[in-house]
This record gives C-alpha cells, structure tokens and sequence, in this order.
C-alpha cells in the first residue's frame, strides 16, 4: 500500500474509533500516524488500541506510527456550592485557595503558583477563554479581579494565564506515569503539552531515555516567544491552535502557524497542523468550505502533518473525516501553484556533507527522467533532510530499524521501507531498485537517485549518491562486487 499525497494524516482514536474494524479503515482511508490521548481512557484502553494498531500494522506490511500524547498540567477552578453563576462584565471576583465551595464572587483556584506569579494588569482565562477577568490586586493566596468578558462559570472550568511564565513543573505526576507507560508499550513519539521552556523538553528526554522521539505541543505564549531554543531541543512540533488561539488574539495565530511551519522545514523536523481542523465533521458528514481551506492552507504552508482529534476519536464519522483530509491533500499538491509555493520557500541552508547530497539528490531528481529518491537511513536523519527539500519525485526511506522508519512516518513525502542489514552498497542498490518496483514507484524501464552511507549502519555517515537503473540485471553488469 503507498498513499498518493505528501502529506501525513495524524488520526486521534477515542470512543468512536477503537475497534479493529474502525482502526483498520482508518488506516486504509489515509491516516498514517494514530494519536493516543493520554488525557482520556484508562491505561487498559490504550493498550488495547495500541495492539490493534500494530495487528493492522503487521498485516498491511507498512510501518505506522503511534504518537502518545500526554496531558499536561491541567489548572482549573475548584466547585461552586448552588451551581453555575453567571458572572457580569465588571464586577470584582476573587480567586483564592480557600476550598469552600464557591458562589457569585469567588472560587477556589487549587494552583498556589498561579499566584506566586501573577501580578497586577495580568490576565485570567476561564473555559477556553469565554471568560476573561483582568487582575487587579494579588498575593501569595488570593486574586482580586475584574471581569471584563463575562459569561456563566461553573465547576472544574479550566484556566489559562496567559501573560506569564508559571513556575510549573513540566510533567505532573500522571504525566510521569503515563510517560513511563507509553514508553515501555512502545510508542514512536512522546507529545508534551504546555511547553513553556527548552528545559521542559530536556527533562522529558531524560525521562524518555531514547524510547520515543519527543514532540512540543505549541500553545502558550511563552512557548512561541521561546520557540527557537524549543525546536534546537525537540524532535517534532505541533502546532496546536486551540490554547494558543485562546492565550493570544485569534487574528495572530495564522502569522504563528506559518512562521513555525517554516522554521520546523528549515530544521528538518517534522510539524503537525492541529486542532479543530475538520470540527463540524464530528457531527456532519460533510465539512464546511472554511474547514477545507484551513486543512489546504496547512499544506500549501509546508506542513509535514495534519491532526483530526474529536472528528476521528469520538465523531459520528471519523473514517469519512479522514478520507476528506486525504482528498483536500491530493488536490492541493496536485496544483501547480502548491508546487510554486513549496519551492519558492526552500531553505538554502546547506552546512554538511549530507545536505549537499540530499539537495543534488533533489535537482537531479527535478531535471532528468527520476521515478524516486531512495534513502537508506539509520536514525532518520537523511529522510528528513530530503524531506526538507520537498522534491516532487516520491522519497522511499529504507532502514534496517523499524523505530526509524515508524518515526518517519510523520515526516512529509516518506515512504518507508524495512530492508535487512545490509554490509555493501549494491546490496543497498538492489534493494532500493526492488523496492520501488513493488511499490509501484518504478518498473524496470526507470531510473532511480539512491543515498546512503558507507560503512553502512553508521548514523550521520551519508556520503554516496548513485543514479541507478531498477532492471537488477543493468545493476549487476554495471556494479563492481
């Protein structure tokens, strides 16, 4: 099975997809990556999605990718004693510690370094930002606002701050467990919610040990501020819009989504698109017209991903959300102003061997008759590089490590292939030439680019490119023993 389309399709499975039928068409209607929710189910349920994806994984024969996504610390307001209560725009309210059940004008808000942080003129958002009060007066254990959006606030309501960096650990204690969890069940990559700092990062690998690759969730403002040093230390970003399009004017999350698209291309990491992408799909068959766009306008920008989660985890139609995905990629890369877009922005960045190589691998493909690009990689690293190109020919990622390649997975244009160890480079030629043959991205009349390293099963030792024919027996008259 190959996709015909670039991009990756990142597919949240929940209550409405959670059977191996469900999974299964999923997979067949595009997704490539499964996402697993950390912040809902029961470490049983996962398991159990888990197994059903590497049982589809075994028997489609091509590598898929499972991305755990932990939930974060979580600040919300404590209870209320006689219900919701309807707060106006103007009047004082406090927030304190005090755990009493609260009324008209105050609440508990259990989070001690909301406090110690916060200082006069800053913000505080209630249930996604539907509720905005401006901080007036505050102390070690209280806030005195002023509301300034109000609406009706009720029990558990989540709270965003989103004026100041809070002294909050990185991961709370359920998002050590259920790290510690994903890890040993062998999830590809590890997303971090609420990123504010590099060194939220750097204490998730320590944590990780190499077991998964490490993606930062994008949605504070502290986070965009800090984005440079985040990306140096991550592995993969997510562009997630909803707590962002909540901390900060809505109208300047557009600007953030494509300057972080590029930078993520410029680095050679891969970047997700998310967060309500194809919503009115979690009730309706069909999307809307504006829903269509922005998943198109994520992939003119570049994106190596785009992330249905209600409309495929508990949606009414979650294989249909991912086939229309699937369909908006392949019309979009299929016009000639995709193209247009996609070249004018390529990073001419080159500082290392392997980037000369992956670059003449993409000219070479661009100006003569080239039906692919096959790269042999250890970590990864060479498929991203060529992925950054964005070359129009497909990229056949082949590896001996099966973690490799189902890393990849999230890594725009990357078909990936399971080869053996391999010790020569005509081994690596012959493969590569099978392998597009099967796949049908050659037959024995073409020509393929192939790249790898010698010696072989080196990372970062990418120094050999070959224009090879697929008929294997051009490739044994003309290559040396």
């Amino acid at each position: 099975m190959r996709r015909h389309r670039k991009v990756k399709i990142v597919a949240t499975l929940g209550p409405a997809s959670s059977d191996f039928a469900t999974i299964r068409a999923l997979f067949e209607a595009g997704a490539d990556v499964f996402r697993l929710n950390m912040s809902h189910g029961t470490h049983e349920e996962q398991r159990a999605r888990y197994d059903i994806i590497r049982r589809v994984e075994a028997e489609s024969g091509r590598p898929i990718a499972v991305l755990a996504d932990l939930q974060g610390p979580k600040l919300r307001v404590g209870t209320f004693a006689d219900g919701p209560h309807d707060l106006a725009d103007g009047q004082a309210f406090r927030f304190d510690l005090d755990p009493a059940p609260g009324d008209a004008s105050r609440v508990q808000l259990p989070h001690p370094e909301i406090f110690a942080a916060l200082e006069p003129g800053a913000e505080l958002l209630v249930n996604d930002g539907k509720i905005r009060l401006r901080v007036e007066a505050c102390g070690a254990d209280f806030a005195d606002c002023t509301v300034t959006a109000g609406g009706a606030i009720s029990n558990r309501k989540g709270v965003n701050v989103p004026d100041v960096v809070l002294p909050l650990a990185a991961l709370s204690d359920k998002d050590r467990d259920d790290l510690e969890f994903a890890c040993a069940m062998g999830v590809d990559w590890l997303a971090l919610s609420f990123v504010q700092r590099p060194e939220d990062v750097i204490e998730a690998r320590e944590l990780t040990k190499g077991r998964a690759a490490i993606l930062s969730k994008i949605e504070k403002p502290a986070a965009v501020r800090a984005f440079s040093e985040i990306l140096k230390v991550s592995d993969g970003i997510m562009v997630a819009r909803g707590d962002l399009g909540v901390e900060l004017p809505v109208h300047s999350v557009p600007p953030i989504q494509k300057r972080l698209v590029r930078a993520c291309r410029s680095a050679a990491k891969p970047v997700i698109v998310a967060t309500q992408m194809l919503e009115s799909m979690i009730e309706s068959p069909m999307p809307t017209r504006a829903e269509v766009s922005d998943v198109a306008t994520a992939i003119y920008e570049g994106a190596d991903a785009v992330m249905l989660s209600a409309e495929s985890a508990a949606g009414a139609y979650p294989v249909e959300a991912v086939a229309t995905m699937d369909n908006v990629a392949r019309s979009v890369e299929s016009d000639p102003t995709y193209r247009d877009i996609i070249e004018s922005s390529r990073s001419a960045k080159r500082q290392t061997v392997a980037d000369a190589i992956v670059a003449a691998a993409r000219e070479i493909a661009e100006t003569t008759d080239i039906s692919c690009i096959c790269a042999f990689t250890q970590s990864g690293t060479t498929a991203s590089l060529t992925a950054r190109e964005r070359p129009r020919v497909p990229i056949v990622a082949m590896s001996s490590e099966q973690d490799t390649l189902r890393r990849l997975c999230l890594t725009w244009g990357t078909h990936c292939v399971q080869t053996p160890s391999l010790e020569r480079f005509k081994q690596a030629v012959v493969n590569a030439a099978k392998a597009a043959r099967d796949f049908g991205f050659a037959d024995e009349t073409n020509q393929i680019v192939v790249m790898a390293g010698v010696p072989f099963n080196v990372p970062g030792t990418t120094n050999i490119l070959r224009i090879a024919p697929c008929d294997e027996r051009l490739i044994y008259r003309t290559d040396p023993e």
